[in-house]
């Protein structure tokens, strides 16, 4: 389409190889293999410094453009995944009964670039999405609260919070509108109506907006999200658009350490919110997932606890193709061992093999 984009996540290409699949593999259990990343919309409100587009879309608070067909956007969009999916055929590595399954899509991630929700026909591109029997993992930069509330169910639905306070937002996202802050804080409150799994997003970025502990609490206090995904930011290398560098990423452990100390100070600060606590941890994507326990916490055994994170795809097409109302508990599904936080694997599916590469010092890393 002429708004429209698909790409190849370099974590299908992983996977495909047998070396790891993404964080959404160990957090919810897809099949990063059969997982298509693409974008109804390359626009967006915001100009956020960590953006690994560098700034070469669009940005508008409003929908200016002829608007696509949504069926001919997902019917193109799986079409030209799958060539790209063709194109690995003979790639080093590559596993023959993962290229041939490879060619079902079976999940869609609407967050490559721009923001999803701006396009005016969103309700029914994830309706093709789901007749299709193709997940649907939407990320919002929360600038759009009515298109959320009008929002129909999706597999699970994210909002972006870059930022623990006002000031932090206007620095970190740049938006474009003026009452961001405000906007963000609706469509927080949004979130405590929809019945299906909500996700609080945080990319922390050191300098600019891992500090405010008491401020992340708030926010999440105030949407009450199924899930709180935090990652450290990914640099994407040097922009005329942004001053990030690698002293601004995180280590892993120090996402860890900001993820419990978030956790109590939910609890210190707002003891009528649910409870979270660490479900799930991917390493290499510096990945930690807090989740209500309330929602998805399973029975602790031997001083660990289950968890209930990943998702029963089948059971949510059923549910989302009938006309009755349904919820977190009608399509959830257990997390295997290995990706409970504290497991010895780190997040990393032992079914694959992880590959070390050497350092120009001679050593792995």
């Amino acid at each position: 389409g002429s708004h429209s984009a698909v790409k190849l996540c370099r974590w299908t290409k992983h996977q495909l190889r047998g070396r790891g699949g993404c964080y959404k593999h160990t957090f919810y259990g897809i099949t990063s293999y059969q997982c298509m990343e693409a974008t109804p919309s390359l626009a967006c409100a915001n100009k956020c410094v960590f953006c690994w587009r560098h700034h070469k879309n669009p940005v508008a608070t409003e929908w200016k453009w002829k608007a696509d067909d949504p069926f001919e956007i997902v019917s193109e969009a799986v079409r030209l995944h799958v060539a790209m999916i063709n194109e690995c055929k003979g790639v080093p590595g590559v596993l023959e009964d993962r290229w041939r399954e490879a060619h079902t899509v079976r999940h869609c991630a609407l967050s490559l670039v721009g923001e999803p929700i701006m396009y005016p026909r969103i309700n029914e591109m994830i309706g093709e999405l789901h007749r299709r029997k193709i997940s649907s993992f939407l990320v919002t930069n929360a600038q759009f609260p009515d298109a959320i509330r009008t929002l129909r169910p999706v597999t699970q639905l994210y909002v972006s919070v870059d930022a623990p306070n006002r000031d932090a937002l206007e620095e970190v996202d740049r938006p474009l509108f003026k009452d961001a802050w405000a906007r963000l804080r609706e469509s927080l409150v949004i979130l405590r109506e929809k019945k299906q799994r909500t996700v609080a997003r945080l990319t922390l970025v050191k300098g600019y907006n891992a500090d405010d502990l008491a401020g992340y609490a708030e926010l999440i206090a105030l949407g009450e999200p199924t899930l709180v995904e935090v990652k450290g930011v990914t640099f994407c290398g040097k922009s005329d658009a942004s001053t990030l560098t690698m002293e601004n990423c995180p280590w892993h452990h120090e996402v860890e350490a900001f993820c419990k100390e978030l956790a109590a100070k939910i609890a210190s600060d707002h003891p009528a919110c649910p409870a979270y606590e660490i479900a799930c941890a991917h390493k290499h994507s510096v990945s930690v997932l807090l989740a209500r326990v309330d929602q998805l916490g399973g029975a602790v055994i031997d001083g660990q606890r289950r968890w209930n994170t990943w998702i029963d795809y089948d059971a949510f097409h059923e549910k989302a193709a009938s006309d009755a109302p349904f919820g977190i508990a009608d399509y959830v599904a257990p997390c295997p061992d290995w990706a409970l936080f504290g497991a010895a694997e780190d997040g990393f599916d032992p079914t694959d093999t992880r590959l070390y590469k050497k350092k120009k010092n001679g050593k792995s890393r």
